[in-house]
């Protein structure tokens, strides 16, 4: 594992929030004082899940929901990890009056963004925060391994996760899918993002150790034994028979992914994308 990522998750979840505010202030400031930064842009350092443009990779992700997920115009979706807003912003200029987008995530800071350059442009986009315990975000907290979703059954028509599942543990996982299929309406779709472990991805693996998960515990991998949400692997086979199945989802689509060394050129996006159906 590189030593710059070794530090990070070295640091307590506080810590590394500061450590990017810090990072980023200069270009922050920048960009605010120079009116570079849109009202729906968040500060650098405030973006503390996801890589490369906000905007662009929030449309991209767009586009899959679209083109992947069916999404469509009036739908109803819930944002699991909603983040700082990467798949609300573009949302805003999809969803239509009929729509309506509701989000939730561990991190305040994050819904408190949202909720102030989101909400109060767009009444139809609300954001929860919830204190959940993830040890790569934040500490203490309630268990997500028994966490209900605050919306009554078959409310939402696509449920999306983007780099969520691959910050949890197998029992939060399991429970997730449960409320997952859940909260979706019959036939309703989720969109989600896994590392996927599988004979390709681990042959591909070994000749990566920039992006590896050394650390095998059966069914699934971590990359870092001290903060285990850092990054985790799901056995594919495992995933799908055992957890997603017995929830009362299917998978109908799966996109591997390029983290593990495939083609960069074929793949859809950096982590494997997963579109479940509920049943």
């Amino acid at each position: 594992m590189p030593t710059l990522r070794k530090f990070y998750y070295f640091l307590p979840p506080a810590w590394r929030f500061l450590a990017r505010r810090l990072y980023y202030l200069p270009v922050d400031l920048y960009e605010g004082l120079s009116g570079r930064r849109g009202p729906m842009a968040p500060p650098r350092g405030l973006i503390y899940t996801g890589s490369g443009d906000f905007r662009a990779q929030g449309e991209k992700m767009r586009q899959y929901l679209i083109e992947l997920a069916g999404l469509q115009p009036h739908h109803r979706v819930l944002d699991v990890g909603c983040g700082i807003g990467r798949i609300a912003v573009p949302l805003t200029a999809y969803l239509d009056e009929r729509g309506s987008y509701e989000g939730f995530d561990v991190v305040e800071a994050g819904v408190r963004w949202c909720e102030k350059s989101v909400s109060s442009r767009y009444p139809n986009f609300r954001f929860r925060y919830v204190g959940l315990d993830n040890d790569l975000y934040r500490s203490g907290g309630g268990n997500a391994a028994e966490f209900r979703f605050p919306y009554p059954d078959g409310d939402f028509d696509l449920v999306v996760l983007t780099s969520v599942f691959t910050h949890m543990l197998p029992a939060e996982v399991a429970n997730y899918l449960r409320e997952i299929a859940r909260v979706l309406r019959p036939g309703g779709r989720c969109f989600a993002t896994f590392f996927l472990w599988n004979e390709e991805s681990a042959r591909l693996s070994r000749n990566n150790p920039h992006f590896s998960f050394p650390y095998d515990h059966g069914h699934y991998r971590l990359m870092d034994e001290q903060v285990k949400a850092a990054n985790v692997a799901f056995e594919e086979t495992h995933l799908l028979r055992e957890m997603i199945g017995p929830a009362g989802l299917k998978a109908v689509q799966v996109h591997y992914g390029y983290w593990a060394g495939r083609n960069k050129e074929v793949c859809k996006d950096f982590q494997d994308i997963l579109v479940l159906e509920a049943r």
